[in-house]
């Protein structure tokens, strides 16, 4: 079985170093790699009229020369280009960034398959998260893992009581009724409403948005 895989970084060294740990899968998969170095070239390729769902597997670096024209600033950007363009391909987004917030932001809007630091991509990593994409299954390297834990567990967002208010507004409570069961003002609420939804990624979202993001999450 052969593969067709879209690598885009701005080093070639390191994408020669991706293709020739890929070839020690353990699947019998033989890997057909096209190179991009820069978000221009990727972004004419993920678009390609000729190319529409050719790729299965799309291989992007967070940090790329930017391409203005398009508005591509970041390798989340051509993954959700890719979805468009490339709705077959399994997406697998490495990055040198630990930043819980930048992870959490490639997590919640690129959605990719798989998210690697660079400082975790060892070989074994890379065909372990290769092999759990191949399976069905999401896969995030241990910075990530530990990066976002760290991320819930802020208390200035996400305390018992921003927990509380969650729930509450699950449950279908108001303002004025959470302000009463908690002990707090309505404004007080609204200001930790906003913490939350700013958490989240969805600063001028409405409640429900809200609570759909928390139920993704796992707070509900």
């Amino acid at each position: 079985m052969t593969v067709n895989i879209l690598l885009v970084d701005d080093h070639p060294a390191i994408l020669n170093g991706y293709v020739s740990v890929l070839g020690f899968n353990d699947r019998d998969i033989e890997i057909n790699p096209t190179y991009c170095h820069n978000s221009e070239d990727a972004y004419k390729l993920i678009t390609n009229s000729e190319q529409i769902n050719h790729f299965d597997f799309i291989f992007l670096d967070r940090s790329l020369p930017p391409f203005p024209e398009q508005k591509i600033k970041f390798g989340e950007d051509l993954a959700l280009l890719a979805k468009e363009y490339q709705p077959k391909a399994k997406i697998l987004m490495l990055t040198a960034h630990a930043e819980s917030f930048i992870i959490y932001d490639i997590l919640h809007l690129a959605k990719p398959n798989a998210l690697i630091i660079k400082s975790d991509a060892t070989g074994e990593v890379l065909l372990d998260a290769f092999h759990d994409v191949i399976d069905g299954k999401t896969y995030l390297s241990a910075t990530v893992t530990e990066s976002m834990k760290d991320l819930l567990e802020r208390e200035d967002y996400l305390d018992s009581i921003n927990r509380q208010i969650i729930v509450l507004l699950a449950q279908g409570f108001k303002n004025k009724t959470i302000a009463t069961q908690l002990g707090l003002s309505d404004s007080t609420v609204e200001k930790r409403k906003s913490k939350i939804k700013d958490f989240f990624l969805i600063n001028k979202s409405s409640d429900e948005d809200l609570i759909n993001e928390a139920k993704k999450l796992g707070f509900i």
